[in-house]
């Protein structure tokens, strides 16, 4: 068999294959942490539910714990075990992955921050289908690339690469949508400037999920793809 058909290599030492399969089912645990934030960061907005974006700030602690943890378990495998091929890649993608999903739980948390700003606003919310629209398109990349992971699987991590570019261009179509009704409308001026900080964290969480889809072609493959184009990363992953 094949080092890119396993998750990791199979080890004598029972504890040391019992660390390896913790350490990724802990990132699936935080990354499932992470999904969750955005979900509800973003029904809290729409939904202008107060609660629910408070509680979203309380996740993000408990991000912050997992973030911690795993990243002094990796440090703990390197300097114990001397990993080498596969189980090397592994524990640097996921140490790489996790500034990525810790970034992303943050951009979740500026999201529920701006809801308890707007809930307390008496000019009600605007851009809310441009949220939703692109809301939904991050939620299905960070699920494909946490499955990605959780599989291996590199042409899911591809597809994820490129969903987006999606994000981009709607990103870039709602933000002139925005401004354009920002200069016909001043008295809304505050209200969309906060909108559009919200499509701001979710464009970001977009890159960072391309991010986490770059590290699992990392884990797999040994080929960094990190600042190319997708024509590039395309062929890597299908050759």
């Amino acid at each position: 068999m094949k080092d890119t058909d396993r998750i990791y290599s199979q080890h004598t030492s029972k504890q040391y294959n019992e660390e390896l399969s913790k350490l990724r089912a802990d990132f699936l645990e935080m990354g499932e942490l992470v999904e969750r934030q955005i979900k509800d960061a973003l029904d809290s907005l729409l939904t202008q539910n107060k609660q629910l974006a408070e509680e979203v700030l309380e996740l993000d602690h408990k991000t912050n714990d997992y973030e911690r943890q795993i990243d002094q378990d990796c440090t703990q495998i390197i300097a114990l075990r001397q990993p080498a091929a596969i189980d090397l890649r592994l524990i640097i993608s996921i140490t790489r992955a996790l500034v990525d999903l810790e970034r992303i739980g943050d951009e979740a948390t500026r999201v529920a921050r701006q809801t308890l700003d707007l809930v307390n606003s008496d000019n009600g919310t605007k851009g809310l289908q441009e949220i939703r629209h692109i809301g939904e398109l991050i939620k299905a990349m960070f699920n494909k690339v946490l499955k990605a992971f959780a599989d291996s699987d590199t042409e899911a991590a591809y597809e994820v690469v490129k969903c987006d570019l999606k994000v981009d261009q709607e990103y870039q179509s709602a933000m002139r949508s925005l401004i354009t009704f920002m200069m016909e409308d001043s008295r809304a001026i505050s209200n969309v400037l906060k909108t559009i900080w919200v499509l701001r964290s979710l464009e970001r969480i977009g890159d960072h999920a391309c991010n986490l889809a770059e590290h699992v072609i990392y884990q797999v493959s040994g080929a960094d793809v990190r600042h190319m184009d997708t024509g590039q990363i395309k062929e890597i992953v299908r050759d």
